[in-house]
């Protein structure tokens, strides 16, 4: 099987140039250890984002980001100084067959014992979502993940959210919803109690996964979405390269944007929400 797995597939390396699955497992720790591996440590200790006795979810999409995550996921397994379970889940919203297959070879490789589940939303999708179907893809795609956590026992679902979606996310709200609003490394979720939601991922750039997954010769899985084919772009991509035109005269323009979110200066902002109320630097003007 070579070059193709059905749309919305990005292929990088043909099967036959695949590593050693043993070979793919000691790059994290040696090859990677400072761009992913190190990282990844970092923001679960920076975040408190795996404790003793968790249960955690580890959603799998069989993109780059999250196959890399569940390796990630089992090397602190194997190596870390606290036990925790996991769970591997895998929402199937409506894959092509071949794509479907695809996922399931890739993990069947990589030993990353995958529990697949049919949610349709592809299909739901292509009805009710107009020019932008995206969100509405994310949000469904959220719920139908958190709902399998909560039956499997969870509480946390892990996803695989990188440095890039942080700062792309923080960008995109500001640009075109008019607030500041970045991406958290853990959150509370809304309407399933006792679960959190966290993004391990959080530091590592996007460029090294792609580096990883092309030298571990794997083919991942890029949106598969054949609903978003068929609408009008991904502002995402927009802004992604926007973000790589001013890395070209601003080196750590992305650095920077990650880091404003960290250093917001309260004393020098019009307004602010916190817990849905909406309040104004006038509120505490004269204090």
């Amino acid at each position: 099987m070579s070059g193709i797995a059905g749309e919305g597939c990005e292929v990088l390396i043909p099967f036959n140039e695949r590593r050693p699955l043993e070979e793919i497992e000691r790059s994290i720790i040696k090859k990677y250890r400072k761009n992913i591996w190190s990282k990844f440590i970092k923001a679960i200790n920076d975040y408190k984002l795996v404790e003793e006795g968790d249960k955690i979810a580890v959603a799998i999409s069989g993109g780059k980001d999250s196959m890399l995550m569940a390796k990630l996921f089992q090397e602190l397994q194997r190596h870390g100084k606290f036990k925790f379970e996991l769970e591997y889940i895998v929402m199937d919203p409506g894959y092509h067959p071949d794509v479907k297959k695809l996922m399931e070879d890739n993990c069947s490789y990589l030993n990353i014992p995958i529990k697949i589940y049919d949610s349709g939303i592809f299909e739901v999708i292509d009805k009710i979502a107009k020019d932008y179907p995206c969100y509405m893809c994310a949000r469904m795609r959220r719920g139908a993940l958190y709902s399998r956590a909560k039956e499997l026992g969870c509480n946390k679902l892990a996803l695989g959210h990188h440095f890039n979606d942080v700062i792309e996310t923080t960008m995109l709200n500001v640009l075109y919803t008019g607030n500041f609003k970045t991406m958290m490394p853990k959150l509370h979720a809304n309407n399933f109690e006792g679960i959190q939601l966290i993004r391990p991922m959080y530091y590592i750039e996007e460029t090294h996964i792609q580096r990883f997954t092309q030298s571990s010769g794997i083919f991942p899985l890029n949106c598969a979405c054949m609903v978003a084919a068929k609408k009008i772009g991904n502002k995402r991509y927009e802004i992604k390269d926007m973000i790589a035109k001013l890395k070209e005269n601003f080196k750590d323009v992305d650095k920077s944007i990650f880091k404003a979110a960290e250093n917001v200066n309260m004393n020098s902002i019009l307004g602010w929400e916190k817990d849905g109320e909406k309040y104004s630097f006038l509120d505490v003007y004269e204090d």
